[in-house]
Formats: structure tokens, C-alpha cells, sequence
């Protein structure tokens, strides 16, 4: 290992940077991970500067060995950071001939083909609206080398994003689309083959995981960053969903392709009429046993419909040479009724291995959903059961264990190693965790009066500087609407803007605060005076009516385990264990991590919750808490 702790030195001292005892122990541990062919677990705290720590055993391994090694993140943002920042300057600090490549979703590329064929799909009313987004789009695909989203500047809506860019599953392959010479994503697989390094994110990693076809390069090691958030990725992929308004689409578009009077057609449109009827009445929830009965009919038909539409597709003539573009429309709406398809039988079958429900989005419009009970064995399969995987985030060992993430990853029978490398930052010696064992515990009616008084006690001791998280965007705007009369003191709120504006307003104002929801409990990053109050309302447990995750309790208790701390617990300490690490950013931060939920320090789960979060003085009582934020702000104002 002496050799990658040179490479190692070389990069820091290259940076600017100092050496960390961490970062060095857990380069040292990849590239042990990669030798041996064992996986690796990794857990790094804020500032060990995880990235250097596996991209310098990434870049040796893959330049010595001829071999190409995976990074794939949870976020877009980080994904930026690594090809944007990180590679680039280690590379140049190696001074050698390493490669990399970015590779995103298809879906993050615009698709030509769309835009030749697509706004004959768009409705008039939509069109209005949409088209000077739309004729910036076109003019920007002419000049863009890329295609790439992040690269549109300014962006477009998501609604206008969907009719220019198509998904794995929609894209009729390069070998048949008028395009595919041309095509962005196929231009970055491209670059992507040969290099030493692939960033690539959770989602695309998964797909690859799942599909018979090899989405990425062929590889021989995968390391995870956000790695916590790996089997929320993967279950995602590997959800399908069925609503009237996607039946109808697919109705639209197959009749542009077989015509007006096309028995398919109007079978799907019939069947689809009798769904929408039925669905209202339908229990939703999670579908325990099977399909009920009242429903079996109208999904049978949707599903005899759509074969029909698929026949007919496949009957109409190809014309690839002649129609290209009608072409390969035409095996986009194939795939994409295969997909429909797929996730019936999913849904009709009711097998011990998925998890059906019917749930209601913010429209009131109810599709059903299909989910798979657990992803260990896809992942211990199709990924660790192929390449030497190294998985690391700032938030892997859940009550002090890793045993909670190594089950649902499906690693427990495969040879695998485990590091935590701590954290460079004085946890006990900078933060305070402050315990609200006083409160009522909380209920169903929103926040009590006492919470809201002691948040307000709170944030007027830390003069502002509040990131205020909740478990429910209600309770955000409830705390919202009662406090901004009561403090002198902006408050910002999820919804009022971009989380991204947000973010840059609250770090930009040191006498403000944020508040907000999940999107807020990970990512924020907000070092310096800004940021010295980090208040949880309450410890965010699963929904009692989460289909996936009440199915997942029980099945856990059906093996003779403990359900509630193997699922409910370990989610809530995940996100507790996020959210208490937006507090410490820097070295030099300082300030409190105040939990208003009495149940962490009166109930029995309390302690494995608070084993999962980095070491902090605690304390109950709230005059020592107020005191230490006073003086704090205080000093502050000195220097």
C-alpha cells in the first residue's frame, strides 16, 4: 500500500491540502478491497475527503490492472463534482495518463428523434406554453457537443424536459433510430469505453444491474459514493407503475402509428374508460393478499388490450429507410408497451417477491404500483456476485453496526469487510446534541404549542442561523406560518423557491432560517456563521401506511427478526444520522443539534438512533443549550 500512499500524498500536497488519518486509512482499504476481490463497506464522516480516498486506488488499479472501475453516486451534484473538480485536478496533480468519463441516464441526454417527431404529441393548450422552451431546445441541440441537461443554461421545465428526451426503456436502439449516429447518449457510452474511470449515478448502475443488456462498459470494480441510498435507487428502478393517463398515451400515440380504426386502439381506450371508473372505488393501500376481486377484470382487459396494441404495432410495415423517424417512434411505443405489460403481470400475479398498492398522487389521481420486496438478492447477484464493489457515505453504520445496510444490500453471505474511519472534526468537543426529553410526545394533530414555543426559545438564542427540519411539509409550513410573526427574523420555507435559491438565500443571510423536508435532511452544505441551529421535529419514521416498508417489517418479522428496529428504526436513524451532519461543515463550525421529540430520549429504540449519529455532548436541559448558543453567537460577533 506504500505506493498508493505516495499517490495519495502527491494529490493532497498538489491541492493544497493536508494529510487526514482517515483518508489515508481508507485509500489504503480500497485498494486492498480491489487486490483481494473482497467488498468493502466504508463508512466516512464529513471532512475524511472520501472522494481522494477512493479515486486515487481507483485511477492506480484501473491504469496498473488495464481494468475500469465504476463510481457511481446518489446525485447529479456529486457526479459534478467528481468529473467537474475532483478528477481533474488529481489527474493533473498525478501527472499521468489517467482517463475518465461521465455517463448519465439516457434520459439526462436530449434525443434527437424526439425532437423531429415530438410535438406532433403535444396538445395545444400544453404547446402554447411550452414552445419558446421548446424553440430554445432546438436551437441549443444544434449547438451543443454534449446534449447534455446539465449544459441547457438556463434549463427547462421537467414537463418540457420529458417530450425532448426519451428513457432506456422508450429508445428504439441506435442500430434502428434515424439518429443514432448522431445520438448524445450513444456518443457518451462512447467516450465512456476504454477509460479508467466511469462516473456514472445509483439509477444507471441499477438499470445495468437489472436489464439482460450491459448498460455500462465492462468493468471489474464498482465503487458506491451515498452508498445509504443505494437500495431506495434500486427499488425505484425496479418499480413499475400503471395510471389512466399513461393508458391513454399509449392509446394516443399507437393511434398516430396503426391509425384511427384500429381494434387495438380503441380496446385500450374502452378498457381504460372501465379502469378509471373502478379505481375511485378500490381500496387504497397496499393490496395484502391479491387483486381484489372487482378489479381483476378491468386489469385482465387492460392487459388483453395492450397485447392487442403491441400486435398491431409489430403487424405494421417498417419503413426505416423511407419514415425513420415514424420508425423508430414506433419501437419506442413497443417498448414502452412491454414495459406496461410487465408491471400488470407483476401486479395480477401477486407474487411473495413484490409489493402491490394503489396509491393517490398530488392530482388525486390513483395508479397502482408495483414494487419488489427486497433488493438483496438483485444486488448480491447482478452486482457484488460479479465485480469487487466498495460502498462508502458519511452514514453506513446504523447504532454503531453496519449490519442493518450489509442485509438490505444482500451482502451478509458474501465476503465483505467493514471500516469506519470516523471523522476529522471535534464532534464532542463542537456540537452539542440537545434531547427535548420534556415535550409531549408527538401526535397526528400537527406541532404542539410547546414544541413551538421551545423551537422559538431556540432559534432567538442562536439570533437566526436555524435549519429547521420536519417530517412532513405540513409541519414546515405550519412552523413557518406561526414563527415568522414571532422571530425578527427571515424565514424561508421548501416551496418558496428552488431548494437551490433557498439554500444560496439562507447561507448568503446569516440571521435567517430554513425550513423544510427530506430534500433538506441530506446535501445541505452551509459551513461558517450561517449555519449553528440544527432543529428535528420529529424522528422520521416510515408512514404507517408506506405499503413498501410496512411489507418489509413484516416480512422481517416472518424470518424471526425484529421488523420495527430493521426497517423502521434503521430508516429513521439513517435520516437522523444525515440530518444531525448538516450541523459540522468546516473545522471550525460550531453549534446544536436539537432533537423536539421526546421519544428519543425516553423510548428504548432512543439509544440505537442516537449510536448512529457521530458523538456529541447531550444534553436535556434546554437554559444549558440556550446559554452555549448566546455565548457562541456572541463570540462570534467579537471576532
Amino acid at each position: 500500500m506504500e505506493e498508493i500512499q505516495e499517490l495519495l500524498t502527491q494529490a493532497v500536497e498538489a491541492i493544497g491540502g493536508s494529510p487526514r488519518p482517515g483518508q489515508q486509512k481508507m485509500a489504503d482499504a480500497v485498494a486492498h478491497a480491489f487486490d483481494s476481490g473482497r467488498h468493502l463497506a466504508v463508512q466516512a464522516g464529513t471532512g475524511t475527503g472520501k472522494s481522494l480516498a477512493y479515486l486515487v486506488p481507483s485511477l492506480h488499479y484501473a491504469h496498473e490492472e488495464d481494468a475500469c472501475v465504476i463510481v457511481a453516486t446518489a446525485t447529479l451534484a456529486l457526479q459534478r463534482q467528481l468529473v467537474e473538480r475532483d478528477l481533474p485536478r488529481l489527474v493533473e496533480a498525478l501527472d499521468g495518463d489517467y482517463t475518465y468519463a461521465i455517463l448519465k441516464g439516457r434520459s439526462n441526454y436530449v434525443c434527437l428523434n424526439k425532437l423531429a417527431v415530438e410535438t406532433a404529441l403535444i396538445g395545444a393548450e400544453d404547446y402554447q406554453w411550452m414552445k419558446p422552451h421548446l424553440d430554445r431546445v432546438y436551437e441549443w441541440a444544434d449547438e451543443t457537443d454534449t446534449g447534455d441537461r446539465d449544459h441547457l443554461d438556463p434549463g427547462v421545465p421537467q414537463q418540457v424536459w420529458a417530450k425532448v428526451s426519451t428513457t432506456a426503456q422508450e429508445c428504439p436502439g441506435a442500430s434502428v433510430c434515424p439518429h443514432g449516429d448522431e445520438c448524445f447518449a450513444e456518443k457518451a457510452k462512447a467516450q465512456a469505453r476504454g477509460v479508467d474511470v466511469v462516473v456514472t449515478n445509483h439509477a444507471l448502475l441499477a438499470i445495468d444491474a437489472t436489464s439482460p443488456i450491459d448498460i455500462l462498459p465492462a468493468h471489474d470494480a464498482v465503487v458506491i459514493d451515498e452508498a445509504h441510498e443505494l437500495v431506495d435507487k434500486i427499488t425505484d428502478v425496479s418499480t413499475a407503475t400503471i395510471s389512466v393517463m399513461a393508458l391513454k398515451m399509449a392509446a394516443t400515440r399507437a393511434e398516430k402509428i396503426v391509425g384511427k380504426h384500429s381494434d387495438g386502439v380503441d380496446k385500450l381506450r374502452e378498457v381504460t374508460g372501465d379502469l378509471e371508473e373502478i379505481l375511485p372505488a378500490l381500496p387504497l393501500g397496499r393490496w395484502e393478499e391479491s387483486t381484489p376481486d372487482e378489479a381483476k377484470a378491468p386489469l385482465a382487459g387492460v392487459g388483453d388490450a395492450l397485447d392487442a396494441v403491441y400486435t398491431e404495432l409489430s403487424l405494421t410495415e417498417d419503413d426505416a429507410e423511407g419514415d425513420p423517424e415514424g420508425y423508430a417512434e414506433k419501437r419506442s411505443l413497443m417498448s414502452h408497451v412491454q414495459t406496461l405489460i410487465d408491471g400488470l403481470e407483476r401486479m395480477l400475479e401477486g407474487s411473495d417477491a413484490d409489493v402491490v398498492w394503489l396509491e393517490k398522487d398530488l392530482r388525486d389521481e390513483r395508479r397502482l404500483m408495483v414494487a419488489p420486496l427486497s433488493v438483496a438478492s438483485v444486488l448480491a447477484d447482478n452486482l457484488f456476485g460479479t465485480n469487487t464493489t466498495v460502498l462508502t457515505s458519511a452514514t453506513l453504520a446504523l447504532g454503531g453496526k453496519f449490519d442493518a445496510m450489509a442485509r438490505a444490500w444482500g451482502l451478509t453471505d458474501l465476503p465483505w469487510d467493514s471500516l469506519d474511519v470516523g471523522t476529522p472534526f471535534d464532534t464532542q468537543g463542537s456540537a452539542i446534541m440537545y434531547l427535548s426529553r420534556h415535550l409531549p410526545p408527538p401526535g397526528r394533530d400537527g406541532l404542539t404549542d410547546e414544541l413551538l414555543d421551545e423551537l422559538e426559545h431556540l432559534i432567538l438564542a442562536a439570533g437566526g442561523r436555524t435549519l429547521g427540519l420536519f417530517s412532513s411539509k405540513r409541519a414546515a409550513v405550519e412552523a413557518t406560518e406561526a414563527l415568522r410573526p414571532r422571530l425578527p427574523f427571515d424565514i424561508y420555507c421548501q416551496g418558496d423557491d428552488a431548494i437551490g435559491a433557498l439554500i444560496e438565500q439562507f447561507a448568503a443571510n446569516e440571521n435567517s432560517c430554513l425550513f423544510g423536508t427530506l430534500s433538506l435532511w441530506q446535501g445541505v452544505d452551509v459551513p461558517g456563521p450561517s449555519l449553528s441551529l440544527v432543529t428535528i421535529d420529529r424522528i422520521p419514521f416510515p408512514r404507517p401506511d408506506d405499503p413498501l416498508s410496512q411489507a418489509r417489517k413484516e416480512a422481517t418479522d416472518a424470518r424471526g427478526g425484529n421488523g420495527f428496529m430493521q426497517v423502521a428504526a434503521s430508516h429513521a436513524a439513517l435520516l437522523m444520522a444525515q440530518g444531525a451532519g448538516r450541523l459540522l461543515r468546516a473545522t471550525t463550525d460550531r453549534g446544536v443539534v436539537a432533537i423536539l421529540d421526546s421519544r428519543i430520549a425516553t423510548k428504548r429504540y432512543g439509544s440505537f438512533i442516537l449510536r448512529s449519529i457521530p458523538p456529541m455532548w447531550t444534553t436535556t436541559d434546554l437554559d444549558t443549550v440556550t446559554g452555549a448558543l448566546k455565548r457562541l453567537i456572541a463570540a462570534r460577533h467579537k471576532g
